[in-house]
């Protein structure tokens, strides 16, 4: 091997274990942020912490895994696990924030914000509805329609307060360059 083939492999081999190491610190951060609020951070009001994280991918789509795993933890540690379909859909819906926060921060970072607020908003809180339904009772529209503007608006008041800040920071400090 050529010394510019080994200097190649060593790069590589640098920003894979980078990738792996940030992601994992971000799943992490995301349940450590996430578990010790449960009575908050599940149910239908969703207020968690970590989904301040959802900013991330703004800068950039490496980080899209991390807090999708950290979403995927938190759903299955949850003291009230609410079953597969919260701990896949919440974590596909945090997936799909991801992309779309990325795709739109490239252009307009602030805006990168309004992805996990939709997505949670219509997944999340459209499928808690039928997971926190009392026995017995019917299901409305209305109900669906409160779940779902519930989730939505816990994140967008996490994400306007504590979200807009974050990206504002990241954006004037090296940390965009971490990322």
């Amino acid at each position: 091997m050529t010394e510019n083939k080994i200097t190649t492999s060593r790069e590589k081999n640098k920003r894979r274990i980078y990738f792996v190491v940030l992601n994992g610190m971000l799943a992490a951060l995301y349940v450590v942020l996430t578990a010790p609020f449960a009575n908050i951070a599940y149910g239908p009001i969703q207020f968690r912490l970590a989904e301040v994280l959802t900013v991330l991918p703004i800068f950039s789509a490496a980080t899209i895994p991390g807090v999708t795993i950290g979403c995927f933890i938190a759903n299955l540690i949850n003291p009230s696990n609410l079953g597969p379909i919260d701990i896949i859909g919440g974590s596909l819906a945090t997936l799909i924030a991801g992309i779309f926060s990325w795709l739109i921060g490239k252009k307009n970072k602030p805006l990168g914000i309004i992805p996990p607020i939709l997505v949670n908003g219509l997944i999340v809180g459209g499928y808690l509805s039928f997971l926190l339904l009392e026995p017995g009772s019917t299901l409305t529209l209305e109900a669906i329609g409160i779940s779902m503007l519930s989730v939505a608006g816990s994140e967008a008041v996490l994400l306007v307060v504590l979200g807009l800040p974050l990206i504002v920071l990241i954006s004037k400090t090296k940390i965009k360059d971490i990322i």
